[in-house]
């Protein structure tokens, strides 16, 4: 631990496992980015197949559990500019899953 720590002082003794040095870490950040890039290519498919800009709800699972998933891994990574751009997104993509299963 070191005097940059931001988090993990807090939570390694509650979740050591958070903190643990391991390749499935490597694994969880490779997967969130997977996860939130791939609505990208999921939304163009929609939109090459109905000729015009489609936004499916499959677009807003994948960024709500992408920016999740990478949250998680940014936490681990204890840096505070990674953990910022991911910290407020899980909470934009939940509401706009609320609103859409509102909308159903």
């Amino acid at each position: 631990m070191t005097n940059e720590s931001l988090l993990r002082q807090h939570l390694e003794p509650v979740v050591s496992w958070l903190y643990a040095d391991s390749p499935i870490w490597t694994c969880v950040g490779l997967f969130g980015g997977f996860l939130f890039s791939s609505r990208f290519l999921i939304q163009w498919l929609r939109s090459e197949r109905k000729g015009q800009i489609v936004v499916p709800s499959a677009f807003w699972h994948l960024s709500f559990w992408g920016s999740l998933v990478s949250l998680v891994y940014a936490v681990h990574l204890d840096k505070l500019p990674v953990i910022l751009s991911y910290v407020f997104l899980p909470a934009l993509y939940g509401r706009n899953l609320w609103l859409l299963k509102k909308s159903r």
